[in-house]
């Protein structure tokens, strides 16, 4: 089952572009959860992470307050870690205030050249562009989003191309004839 969970992910979602900011929301703070934890724990519990968060739309995040980090830590659904939980509060603040929405400054730190993966182990945990990205979110305010948690939301919101070279998920560059 934890395969076919993993599989379904990648061949459906993972790495795909996305553009709009509460999808980019969404990504970061998962990516968030999962440090520390397989991917597998928070493919699981990513529909209870949806439901209390409303969907991680940031406006209705912005609006918890102590009483709702509380009724977090006390869902057994969730990762009920309170600096996750607190991180995905501030972070849905911060994501509000950013000039020209979250969704673009994230694609603003796309790297210009990525080489194309042949093995697993040819992935960077991260790279110079998502150091940078960590940087202008820790500067809007976000918390909790190192360099490794920005590379990861990098590859999951399509902004990075980490399909390896024979993967059917790679996209393909047609060359100019």
């Amino acid at each position: 089952m934890a395969d076919e969970d993993l599989l379904h992910y990648h061949d459906t979602e993972w790495g795909l572009a996305i553009t709009a900011d509460d999808a980019m929301f969404e990504r970061i703070c998962l990516e968030g959860f999962q440090a520390g934890l397989s991917w597998l724990t928070i493919l699981r519990k990513r529909p209870a992470l949806r439901e209390a968060f409303a969907g991680f739309d940031p406006e209705a995040v912005a609006d918890y307050g102590e009483a709702d980090v509380e009724r977090l830590l006390g869902d057994a659904r969730l990762i009920r870690s309170r600096p996750k939980i607190e991180a995905v509060i501030r972070n849905a603040r911060a994501a509000l205030e950013m000039p020209g929405g979250l969704s673009a400054l994230v694609w603003r730190h796309a790297p210009e050249r990525h080489p194309v993966p042949e093995r697993v182990t040819d992935l960077p945990a991260s790279t110079p562009e998502s150091t940078a990205l960590a940087k202008a979110l820790k500067r809007h305010g976000f918390t909790f989003v190192g360099p490794t948690t920005a590379y990861a939301a990098m590859q999951a919101a399509g902004v990075v191309d980490d399909h390896l070279s024979g993967c059917f998920r790679r996209v393909q560059k047609v060359r100019p004839k």
